[in-house]
């Protein structure tokens, strides 16, 4: 029998507000344990939360982003339930009146786009953190409420994905555009981007759903898309064998690339959601959500139309130059000191991003900026140095921080344009070099490059390309 998966996901986001949602402490990653907490957040007797505006702000800028319906009128709950990570024993939510609802994300598929429906977009504040420590014999677990009251938002898919890869392109696709907003860093490492994912299976045509599981808390894209692909064939296996799926939460073992069961699937009335009695339900002003939405900046899929029509750019050229919002502002910095898209599009494609990668920082700890990229390129067009040389010449820069025309002068790399310096490095070339020559001459093209490469090996790189082609055509005809 042939299944279809169904698969949709739940994603939390961190806001990346100053304070906390509820109270004034910071909401600062990595600070020493315990040290960002007030009687609000671990909600002791007798203190009241008061709402942060600015998370408010936040979650209508990515209801916006997301093509949500905002609510007008919406409130808070409690979510009650026992974790060692949650000191007050409940989690001020939203249950039945979300902030916003009815949206949709539109992703590339190898069929071509596709849109997912979200389900609603609400906020809620985030747990503290569990650290489990061995020692000796004994384990233990540590807990850190800095993380406590830190505020979320929860974006909840309709199950219209259908395979890892989709879920995978849609999460990404999210994340993108939380980065482009700035509301959240959205480091998986740190927690602060996580996701649920609520797969099935079915048979392929039928409208009925299966049995969900929920694989909890994955920490990576990747790690998404081989979880899913590991249920979704558990699924299968089972009903092969004519056993029932257990509704349930489970957990990801990246090492072992299984899921694992953790607890049985809550419902909605095991939390026991009731209103939360210290805040006021929330009442959204259109002319707020007006002013956010014409505030918002320019989003991904618009920036790729963008580069593709102002720029000429091809599709995947513009797609990786729009991958992240510093990537395409070092691009388009870049060009206003050296208007020439195409050629500083391969530069921060290629060499650029090699450099990057290998030094594992990212494009806004570049040591060479957009502004001593374009004097580079610009040498390159005076004919100052070669192409090749160039590339020399960057991966200096990228190390020391120097300008171009100071590592060229220092290292006398300027590109040799004299005619009779380079024929007479030809000429040695073709006398040091006789079968190559034979070659060429009985029709073999190819070792015109070899002695073309043992030319610029000769001249340390420094030959004009073009040149070097010349004379060496020229010297061989007369032979």
């Amino acid at each position: 029998m042939n299944y279809e998966a169904v698969i949709g996901l739940e994603i939390h986001v961190e806001l990346k507000t100053e304070s906390k949602i509820f109270c004034g402490c910071r909401a600062a990653f990595g600070a020493e344990p315990n040290t960002h907490v007030c009687p609000v957040c671990l909600g002791l007797p007798g203190t009241l939360p008061v709402l942060n505006r600015r998370a408010v702000e936040y979650a209508i800028m990515a209801a916006l982003a997301l093509n949500c319906e905002i609510t007008p009128y919406c409130k808070f709950d409690r979510k009650n339930y026992f974790y060692p990570d949650l000191p007050k024993n409940y989690q001020i939510s939203q249950f039945d009146l979300p902030l916003a609802r009815n949206g949709y994300l539109e992703i590339d598929t190898p069929s071509g786009p596709k849109r997912v429906g979200i389900v609603r977009l609400h906020l809620e504040e985030d747990a503290g953190k569990l650290v489990h420590v061995q020692y000796g014999d004994s384990s233990y677990a540590l807990v850190d409420y800095n993380r406590a009251g830190v505020p979320l938002i929860e974006i909840v898919s309709a199950p219209d994905l259908r395979s890892p890869e989709e879920a995978r392109a849609y999460a990404e696709k999210l994340r993108q555009i939380m980065l482009y907003l700035g509301i959240s860093d959205c480091k998986m490492e740190e927690g602060s981007l996580r996701v649920d994912a609520n797969v099935s299976v079915r048979p392929a045509g039928s409208d009925i759903l299966g049995v969900k599981t929920e694989i909890k808390n994955v920490n990576s894209f990747r790690s998404l898309a081989r979880a899913l692909t590991y249920e979704i064939e558990r699924h299968i296996a089972c009903l092969e064998r004519g056993e029932e799926i257990v509704q349930e939460t489970r957990a990801w073992d990246e090492e072992r690339g299984i899921t694992f069961s953790m607890r049985s699937k809550e419902e909605a009335h095991d939390y026991r959601y009731f209103p939360e009695p210290d805040l006021p339900p929330l009442v959204i002003d259109a002319e707020w959500v007006e002013s956010l939405r014409k505030a918002l900046p320019e989003l991904p899929d618009a920036k790729r139309r963008r580069f593709i029509e102002e720029y000429g750019l091809p599709e995947n050229a513009a797609t990786v130059l729009t991958a992240t919002p510093e990537v395409a502002d070092y691009f388009e910095e870049t060009l206003k000191f050296y208007p020439q898209p195409r050629q500083v599009a391969n530069w921060v494609m290629g060499e650029l991003a090699r450099c990057l990668n290998a030094a594992g920082i990212p494009i806004t700890a570049s040591p060479v900026k957009p502004q001593a990229l374009a004097q580079l390129l610009k040498l390159i067009d005076a004919g100052t140095i070669s192409g090749k040389i160039a590339k020399d010449v960057f991966e200096e820069m990228f190390a020391t921080g120097k300008d171009a025309e100071s590592i060229v002068k220092e290292k006398g790399l300027t590109q040799i344009t004299d005619e009779e310096v380079i024929r007479q490095v030809v000429r040695e070339v073709i006398a040091a070099n006789p079968k190559v020559v034979a070659d060429y001459k009985g029709g073999k093209e190819k070792a015109l490059s070899f002695l073309v490469g043992q030319v610029m090996k000769a001249t340390r790189g420094r030959a004009n390309p073009g040149l070097v082609n010349q004379l060496l055509k020229e010297e061989l005809s007369r032979e």
